[in-house]
């Protein structure tokens, strides 16, 4: 066998071994104690310090509203009168206590759906995290992909060269074959590189959607092709879902809300009315003398007690709160248009991520294995053609460079598939 071919030879087995530098790649993949990307949710909502923060709203709402509950405190006024140069005294104690008519379930009701549309608004937020903690899953998983299958072909154009290598030196092949090579690993090995920092970077930005420190060890479990696989294989997404999602549903709570201070203002313009009551003790006299019941003469004094009980009305003649509610009317004007918006926006969401996930999952079923198989024949081809003496050094090159490009094109599919379905179920609202 003439040197050409016992290099060909070398060069196919060593692409179909599993190559060393494999492991760089693979080092981020553990398929038995890795994270899942329904682990990497879980984590995230229950971590991540901006969905913490989101949630503190909620319990912001709950205490309005325990305030709104709680009724007016009366009020106790004391008082007490001397005279100046005399012996005079009184005493006084009021109380008044507003009877809040109208007013308490104005402030209830407001408060009421202040909260309902808080915790829409919150499960909103938690909608649209998932949905960019899945993006961060698949960009980790896409560019894994790639920095595999880059250190596979790295490996292998590195034991092409020092075969070549030693096949120049022994006079066995032209040392031109050897710099090609030489020149493509140069190439290929930068690229990996740059590779590499994708990796990391899309590595860090996952930790930094699920609340994780930058140097916190992290591996993913599955592939791309696992999750792909997986969500294909699963039942298809409902496109009707049984509720409006939770934008949609946050929209009408802020509609009703404008609804209830609208009669919160109504309710706050009609009159009230306050019970006050009071006590009066009074100590007075006069310096004459008279006499006792006894006779005896003393200074004619006497203490005298007094009770009062009434009502306080306020009248409604000139401030009915009308600016107020005409600011209410208006606030639910703009809330029904954004109903509106939020409703025609969710419809044409759907739309889209339902015709981009149809086609996209046709895409991977016309690439498939099969493309990825022809392509390594194509290549397998080429080398038994280098063999042979048909063909050049540049050819096989040439050749292995479109397998890579077919591999990285493959990726490129599988991404736009997972992109898809991750925007179908962040329209159709799903929290999964």
């Amino acid at each position: 066998m003439n040197p050409r071919a016992i290099a060909a030879l070398f060069l196919a087995s060593t692409f179909i071994a599993a190559p060393t530098a494999a492991q760089t790649g693979a080092s981020f993949i553990d398929s038995a104690t890795g994270l899942t990307l329904d682990q990497a949710i879980a984590r995230s909502l229950a971590q991540e310090p901006s969905i913490r923060a989101a949630r503190t709203a909620i319990d912001v709402a709950r205490g309005t509203r325990l305030q709104a509950g709680l009724r007016k405190n009366p009020s106790l006024s004391a008082e007490l009168r001397n005279e100046p140069s005399g012996t005079d005294q009184q005493t006084m104690l009021n109380v008044e206590w507003p009877l809040d008519l109208f007013r308490r379930e104005g402030r209830v009701g407001v408060a009421d759906r202040e909260l309902s549309a808080t915790q829409l608004a919150v499960a909103d937020r938690e909608r649209l995290h998932i949905a960019e903690v899945r993006g961060r899953f698949g960009e980790a998983l896409s560019a894994i992909r790639d920095l595999v299958t880059l250190d596979e072909i790295v490996e292998t154009s590195r034991r092409q060269r020092d075969l070549l290598r030693s096949r120049v030196e022994e006079g066995a092949s032209p040392p031109l074959e050897r710099d090609l090579v030489e020149v493509e690993l140069r190439r290929l090995s930068a690229d990996r590189s740059l590779q590499l920092g994708r990796v990391e970077r899309a590595m860090f930005e996952l930790r930094r959607v699920l609340g994780a420190a930058p140097d916190e060890p992290l591996r993913l479990r599955e592939t791309l092709e696992d999750l792909v696989g997986r969500e294909s294989a699963s039942a298809a997404v409902s496109t009707d879902p049984a509720e409006p999602r939770t934008d949609v549903r946050e929209a009408a709570a802020r509609v009703a809300l404008a609804e209830a201070r609208i009669e919160r203002a109504e309710r706050e313009g009609r009159f009230d009315i306050s019970l006050f009551g009071g006590y009066s003790r009074m100590d007075a006299g006069f310096p004459q003398l008279g006499l006792s019941p006894a006779g005896a003469p003393e200074r004619v004094r006497g203490q005298f007690h007094y009770l009062t009980a009434g009502a306080m009305v306020t009248l409604p003649l000139f401030n009915r709160n009308q600016g107020e509610i005409a600011t209410a009317r208006a606030e639910r004007a703009g809330a029904t248009a954004v109903q509106e918006t939020a409703a025609l926006t969710a419809k044409a969401e759907v739309a889209v991520a339902q015709t981009l996930d149809q086609r996209a999952r046709e895409a991977v079923r016309l690439y498939g294995e099969d493309a990825r198989v022809l392509a390594r024949q194509n290549l397998s081809v080429v080398r038994q053609s280098y063999e042979l003496g048909r063909t050049t050094v540049y050819e096989v090159l040439a050749e292995q460079k479109r397998y890579l490009e077919i591999e990285r094109a493959y990726t490129e599919t599988l991404r736009a598939a997972y992109e898809a379905r991750t925007a179908l179920k962040r329209a159709l609202g799903e929290m999964r």
